[in-house]
């Protein structure tokens, strides 16, 4: 649950020291400018703060791996939602209003989580899950999103380590294999969601696991 808040609270801190420019520059999302993934991120935080105030009495369905749907093609932007966020972001206009409704909706996103009940039950997208595993999900969530973040802006700071070293556990266990301990836990989630391809080097040390990967999570 903790991990849960410093992992948010690192990202929000990284769009926070944004320069103005920076919020047109690409980001590690298909057709995404950093502008378009921080709405995205706006988003996000209202479904935090709408699964956790949604209890459910059914027995949990999901835990924080099947929580993810996983598919094999990496997306290109084109689906109606991402559409949709890029004409959102486009219409906040001045990336001061963008930093600031995340910072509004995501402080309280922060709050909530630190204020539940691990073990409540919770209703998103058709499923249950207990709070815990849904906070969990969302630390591979934002770690994922802090690499997008900063792919192109190598003055950001980047995710905290033990941010980088839950979200490889838990895709290792939606994977079901580890991926190789030579391989660092950045470029573990990049390649492994397919953020980026695998070099030859790393190709021949994922094995059978690299006729597996990308795990494209949805």
């Amino acid at each position: 649950m903790g991990l849960f808040g410093r992992s948010w609270a690192a990202l929000r801190a990284a769009v926070d020291g944004l320069a103005e420019e920076d919020f047109a520059a690409p980001s590690g999302c298909a057709g995404w400018l950093v502008r378009d993934l921080v709405c995205h991120l706006v988003i996000d935080a209202q479904d935090v703060l709408i699964t956790l105030v949604t209890p459910s009495p059914a027995e949990p369905t999901r835990d924080a791996a099947s929580y993810w749907e996983v598919h094999r093609e990496p997306p290109d932007g084109q689906d109606p939602l991402a559409a949709l966020t890029v004409r959102l972001a486009a219409a906040y206009g001045d990336p001061a209003l963008l930093r600031f409704h995340l910072d509004d909706v995501g402080s309280a996103a922060g709050r909530a989580a630190g204020l539940a009940d691990p073990c409540l039950r919770v209703a998103t997208q058709g499923q249950v899950l207990t709070a815990a595993d849904y906070l969990d999900a969302y630390v591979l969530e934002w770690t994922l999103h802090h690499l997008d973040l900063v792919a192109h802006l190598p003055h950001v700071p980047g995710p905290p380590a033990e941010g980088l070293a839950a979200a490889r556990r838990l895709l290792e266990r939606i994977a079901r294999a580890p991926f190789p301990a030579a391989l660092p836990d950045a470029d573990a989630l990049l390649v492994g969601t397919g953020r980026r391809t695998a070099t030859p080097a790393e190709r021949a040390a994922l094995g059978a696991l690299g006729e597996r990967v990308p795990f494209v999570l949805g």
